[in-house]
């Protein structure tokens, strides 16, 4: 199948955004805000967001993070720092990385600020339908930053964060868990067990039952997908995409194209760099 032009704005343009959770930057100044714990920082710095919160909300919008694993971190992280000192954190992170992997002439550039322009109206265009996402309702309540590849950064974050929701909704839908789905990527071939199962929290027992589940369902076949276990992985990321697809609209297919256009060489450039390389998370955890 052709991607669609909304599907290839967010992916194409997704790495100015994830890389956050993998360059030392964050690490860096969430120890600065107050939390030495790399681990501590991820959850506390994007579930910030919903104030001094416990682990329930997290671990509920988060989705595949085992519970124990978040509640190890919250609530007692805020004994040591605040939201706002953990989000401040974040965007000081997001800063300082995209200036070292993208140079401070192109962060200044033409491209950047059209990016920005385009990426902040599909974000507020999301920002009017924030029903049913949690995750992205909290985070389109944040201000938003002055500098044009902070606006880049903070409207695909936004736009991460609404898709996020409505993944979501769809594994809900489809009856799958937030173990059940990470089972069926490991599934698929895209990504490593002890990547997913390590960052995510999970024993290998927890992990065992959930692939025998999922087998006594006809999603597995061994240790990869069957022909059901991919028809339903496929049908799960085309309902992800249609309910991402409003926040795209008001661009248009040509707005989205252009979009994708101005990123590409951006994200490339953070990908070769090993922005998002998850060997340099060591012992920490990831998205």
């Amino acid at each position: 199948m052709t991607e669609s032009p909304y599907r290839l704005a967010w992916r194409v343009t997704e790495p100015i955004h994830a890389m956050v959770y993998f360059v030392p930057e964050a690490p860096e100044a969430y120890e600065r805000a107050g939390l030495d714990d790399p681990n501590a920082g991820y959850f506390a710095s994007r579930g910030a967001v919903f104030g001094a919160c416990g682990p329930g909300i997290v671990a509920a919008t988060f989705y595949n993070f085992n519970p124990a694993l978040v509640a190890k971190v919250l609530p007692a992280v805020w004994a040591k720092t605040t939201p706002a000192a953990m989000l401040a954190a974040r965007l000081e992170a997001a800063g300082a990385a995209l200036t070292r992997g993208l140079g401070a002439a192109t962060i200044a550039g033409p491209e950047v600020a059209e990016a920005a322009a385009l990426a902040r109206t599909a974000a507020e265009a999301a920002a009017a339908m924030p029903q049913g996402r949690p995750l992205f309702a909290a985070h389109a309540e944040l201000p938003w930053p002055d500098e044009p590849h902070l606006v880049l950064f903070h409207a695909q974050m936004l736009l991460r964060e609404f898709r996020g929701d409505g993944h979501v909704a769809a594994l809900l839908a489809a009856e799958i868990s937030g173990l059940e789905a990470i089972v069926l990527h490991v599934a698929s071939g895209e990504i490593d067990e002890r990547f997913l199962r390590g960052t995510r929290g999970w024993s290998r027992d927890a992990w065992a039952a959930a692939a025998d589940g999922l087998r006594a369902r006809g999603l597995l076949e061994g240790d990869g997908l069957s022909d059901a276990g991919r028809q339903l992985r496929a049908v799960i990321e085309e309902r992800t995409d249609r309910l991402a697809e409003s926040a795209y609209r008001v661009l248009g297919e040509t707005g989205c194209l252009r979009l994708a256009e101005l990123t590409r060489p951006m994200s490339r450039t953070l990908v070769k760099a090993g922005f998002l390389n998850p060997a340099s998370l060591g012992s920490r955890r990831s998205v």
